[in-house]
């Protein structure tokens, strides 16, 4: 995959990144080389894609290798266009679609043949997803979808949407998932300009009227946010491993550009205020990716359930580490960039539109505030759990002497 990404993407990035558009021929290399089957989870869909291309079941490291590697192009939009749908709009039709519904989507998207997209966000629904707007009624056999959709990353070229909608009561319990295909009418899309990310296609939906079939419902009704809730250890689990990467980026241009570099007679890195910076950077972002890696185990070893539980506060702190990281490692390399930095293009290319695009990783997914408060009430969770359990066991009785 190094290979493939320095001769086939890394230098074409910038020029997909200013046009906003990636080739169709990318997304069906991606397909071809088993990423887009990798971006759903575990297991890998042999039914839908047939055997993985490298002989061997996949674990989620291989995930984290992919995210890597594609990373290192230092471009959020390139790989939240190539993948992003992907990861975070297919699995909840892999793991509560029909089969008829799976037999039609699958194949299709994990070959890079079609896209499929997340529609959860709203104007005034982001991370309040138990307050969205969004309604979908049933009348014989179809829905009756209107509402809107803002931020959907990959939604201008996407063929399927997973929207998350409310066919219920008011809160969590009213939420389904529907899958809206592109063609239906009342489906409106609009590609947003947006500070960064500009080739992964953020767009605003509005659905006016959208009959969607029955059959295109995923799951039962009033699952959906239970249904989210379950893919979002792993949404988090790409972002993480997207950031920490584009933090490494950050790091790296900085030690290749201070190496050669001259100010006052000296190389940069000679200089001790600049060696403080790269040393920081790289203090962070190793330890970092080591807690990443702790949690790619876990989740490769952890039955699915167990993971569900015990992870999901630790993904989230682990999120905002990531975000914190690269944020910090972008405005370090800007400073030794200097006006570099600023220019689009050029030496400062990556160090530029990384500095643009930390939001882009820092919020979706859950914003740090939502993440850090999410990381200590499920802990505290976990420890009320346990004290329970530990209260209702046998306790052991005392020796008689």
């Amino acid at each position: 995959m190094r290979e493939y990404v320095d001769e086939h993407i890394m230098s074409n990035v910038h020029d997909w990144d200013e046009k906003g558009v990636i080739p169709k021929e990318m997304y069906l290399e991606a397909g071809k080389q088993g990423t887009l089957g990798l971006c759903i989870g575990r297991p890998w869909p042999e039914k839908y894609f047939g055997p993985s291309p490298w002989g061997f079941e996949p674990d989620y490291f291989h995930e984290l290798i992919m995210y890597d590697e594609m990373s290192r192009t230092g471009s959020v939009g390139f790989q939240w266009g190539i993948a992003g749908g992907t990861t975070i709009g297919l699995p909840p039709v892999y793991h509560h679609g029909s089969e008829e519904l799976k037999q039609r989507v699958m194949p299709a998207c994990v070959k890079g043949e079609k896209v499929c997209c997340l529609a959860i966000t709203e104007p005034t629904a982001g991370s309040d997803v138990a307050n969205l707007k969004c309604t979908a009624k049933l009348e014989g056999d179809h829905y009756i979808l209107n509402g809107e959709k803002k931020w959907i990353t990959n939604g201008i070229f996407a063929d399927y949407f997973t929207v998350a909608c409310r066919t219920g009561k008011p809160g969590v319990g009213g939420i389904s998932l529907l899958l809206v295909e592109k063609g239906m009418p009342g489906l409106e899309t609009r590609k947003m300009k947006c500070s960064g990310a500009w080739s992964s296609g953020t767009t605003y939906i509005t659905f006016d009227d959208v009959k969607v079939p029955k059959g295109n419902l995923l799951g039962k009704e009033g699952k959906g946010f239970q249904y989210m809730m379950q893919n979002f250890n792993h949404e988090r689990f790409a972002f993480c491993a997207m950031s920490t990467r584009f933090a490494r980026v950050c790091l790296e241009e900085s030690l290749k550009f201070a190496g050669k570099r001259k100010t006052f007679g000296k190389t940069l890195i000679q200089h001790p205020v600049i060696r403080f910076k790269v040393a920081e950077m790289a203090r962070q972002v190793e330890a970092t990716h080591n807690w990443l890696e702790w949690i790619t185990y876990q989740l490769n070893t952890m039955p699915k359930l167990e993971a569900m539980l015990k992870l999901g506060g630790h993904t989230a702190l682990c999120k905002v580490q990531c975000t914190k990281v690269m944020e910090y490692c972008a405005r370090e390399a800007a400073q030794i960039f200097g006006g570099l930095s600023y220019s689009r293009g050029g030496q400062g290319e990556k160090v530029e539109r990384l500095n643009r695009e930390v939001r882009a990783m820092a919020i979706p997914g859950g914003s740090e505030e939502i993440m850090l408060d999410l990381g200590v009430k499920q802990s505290t969770k976990l420890a009320q759990m346990a004290k329970m359990f530990a209260e209702a066991a046998p306790q052991p009785q005392a020796a008689k002497l």
